[in-house]
């Protein structure tokens, strides 16, 4: 038996709860592991309260990401062993698999090594954030030297994973946040500009920004009415990435812009790549070649324990965190 974080109705922090449940054998290309950390995501709160992409099929568990070590391997399961040290990534369905757990059977095509050199803490901060930030600004968007990229809500671990790898191939960073708390952090961070949206005309700071150019990419996890103004803010054969859907309201299609500067808006999220072997080996050559240069380097904003989940996802929900939340599991 093994303690598994799983709710039963949906709602608030509140409706999670511990359940003994028997962990039992990996299936066919499947991994049981022990879990050591586990990074916490947006999408989950999301999930545990009826919101997300798909609806949770209850009782329903949590986790896409963690670090963990491998304890036995599913037939057929290949390149792994007992007892090595392994990152589980955002591949699978909530409702399929969840790493909520002090153990948990996980997809073998959702599990990677750990990256050299780094504690369980900060490997379980890596994949969601540096995956999610590549698929979308290098693989698709293509982003290079001189290119400019606007991040809005660029406090979370994907916005600054998002503005280290702008920074990394030599694009111009544009951090967004709504008011000055997190500005001076954002710099720290390494943003080449930070706009604070209360108090400047987004447009306007980042046509200052960009010489009057307009950013290329936008990297927008929010939606809603500024779709609006960051279409303004682009120059011509740009592309407008959604990967998220924070607004309480509805996300506007900016015809007249998109039409004059022949812009492209466009949905994503991680999983349209990450079963693509090719790509998601792109992927991580670029995240651990630029972990181990120094580059890349996970934000951690605080961490919990996993007695304490109900905690971590308040404080996940307050927006007051920079970077990363990650939940350590004790055994």
């Amino acid at each position: 038996m093994t303690r598994v974080v799983r709710f039963h109705r949906t709602g608030g922090p509140d409706v999670m709860q511990f359940d003994d449940l028997p962990v039992g054998d990996p299936r066919p290309g499947e991994i049981r592991v022990r879990v050591e950390a586990i990074g916490l995501n947006r999408a989950e709160a999301m999930f545990r309260s009826g919101a997300y992409l798909e609806a949770p099929r209850l009782p329903a568990r949590l986790g896409y990401e963690a670090s963990a070590t491998i304890e036995a391997l599913g037939d057929g399961v290949k390149g792994f062993a007992s007892g090595d040290p392994v990152s589980v990534f955002p591949a699978f369905s909530m409702n399929d698999y969840g790493v909520y757990a002090a153990k948990a059977i996980v997809p073998a095509y959702g599990v990677m090594r750990r990256p050299p050199g780094a504690s369980a803490i900060e490997a379980a901060a890596v994949w969601m954030a540096y995956l999610t930030a590549w698929g979308a600004l290098i693989d698709i968007g293509q982003l290079s030297e001189g290119d400019a990229v606007v991040i809005p809500a660029a406090s979370s671990s994907v916005g600054l994973a998002a503005i280290q790898i702008a920074n990394s191939v030599g694009a111009i960073s544009i951090a967004t946040t709504r008011t000055r708390a997190k500005a001076a952090a954002l710099a720290v961070a390494g943003a080449a500009h930070v706009v604070v949206t209360s108090e400047q005309d987004l447009v306007a700071a980042v046509n200052h920004a960009t010489g009057g150019r307009g950013a290329r990419l936008v990297f927008d996890p929010v939606g809603g009415p500024q779709v609006e103004q960051l279409a303004q803010a682009m120059s011509s054969n740009g592309i407008l990435f959604i990967y998220g859907a924070l607004a309480s309201t509805s996300t506007p299609f900016p015809a007249i812009a998109a039409m004059q500067k022949a812009l492209t808006l466009r949905g994503y999220t991680v999983f349209e790549f990450v079963r693509d072997k090719e790509r998601l080996a792109r992927a991580s050559a670029f995240i651990e070649a630029g972990l181990a240069g120094g580059r890349l380097k996970p934000v951690v904003a605080k961490t919990f324990t996993l007695d304490e989940i109900v905690k971590a996802h308040v404080y996940m929900e307050s927006n007051e965190q920079l970077g990363k939340i990650v939940v350590t599991v004790p055994h």
